[in-house]
């Protein structure tokens, strides 16, 4: 049973998408924190495919709010808690739900993040792991040249200069992506901070969001959609032979 753990973000649907002839099940795990226009995306992936697109959600916590309130605290040297509990703990949920599936798992892990895919076969050697986009030496930037060839608009995120479709607000963010969040969306900026005193803990270690000062950080480059030479050729491939 082969399976396509969506994000909700580009690289994650293009990596599918190039196999998506081999694949048996498509999933998505909604949090109440991602963008409104993501579910919107998630649609445009379901026309794209003619396939139905499974949609999961914790029976425990809608928010990174609630998992933050429930834990008292935002972040850990292992991890969020609210990576854990709103995405792992489905995902866990859902595979034992299916104890006795030979399972493998395609991920959107890009050109440049073989170090990622390495590490998660290492962590979960149960699974096997397919890494179409890593396989085919497709970058970040050609992934979203091919969303946007397949006529498919990206998620609103990445036009407002974000590298991901993250939670608004993703706990994991550094000094310039929490600047950009009190840019774009300044309520879940002060909400946020408001949240970091109450609990006394941080997104950004060593500081609080209330003391972030403004223009702090260094800007991330932003992704464009130019086709590149793996874009094309896999442009290529997907005319001719509707896969890779």
């Amino acid at each position: 049973m082969k399976v396509v753990w969506l994000s909700a973000g580009v690289s994650s649907f293009i990596a599918g998408y190039l196999v998506k002839d081999t694949v048996d099940e498509w999933i998505y795990i909604d949090i109440d924190n991602q963008h409104p226009d993501s579910m919107r995306f998630i649609k445009d992936c379901e026309k794209a495919l003619d396939r139905k697109i499974t949609i999961l959600k914790s029976d425990e916590f809608n928010s990174v709010q609630e998992v933050i309130r429930k834990f008292r605290c935002i972040n850990t040297p292992y991890g969020a808690p609210c990576t854990g509990m709103l995405k792992k703990k489905v995902r866990k949920k859902w595979e034992n739900e299916h104890l006795g599936e030979e399972l493998t798992y395609v991920w959107g892990m890009d050109a440049n993040e073989s170090h990622r895919a390495e590490r998660l076969v290492e962590s979960q050697p149960e699974y096997r792991h397919e890494f179409p986009l890593i396989d085919n030496h497709i970058s970040k930037q050609d992934a979203h040249a091919i969303l946007d060839r397949l006529g498919i608009k990206r998620p609103a995120m990445y036009d407002l200069g974000f590298l991901n479709n993250n939670c608004v607000g993703c706990v994991k963010g550094g000094q310039w992506y929490w600047n950009q969040i009190r840019k774009h969306f300044p309520q879940v900026f002060d909400d946020m901070a408001k949240l970091e005193r109450e609990i006394g803990n941080s997104c950004i270690n060593g500081i609080f969001l209330d003391e972030l000062k403004e223009g702090a950080g260094r800007k991330n480059q932003e992704i464009s959609q130019d086709c590149g030479v793996m874009c094309f050729i896999a442009m290529d491939s997907i005319d001719t032979d509707n896969k890779i």
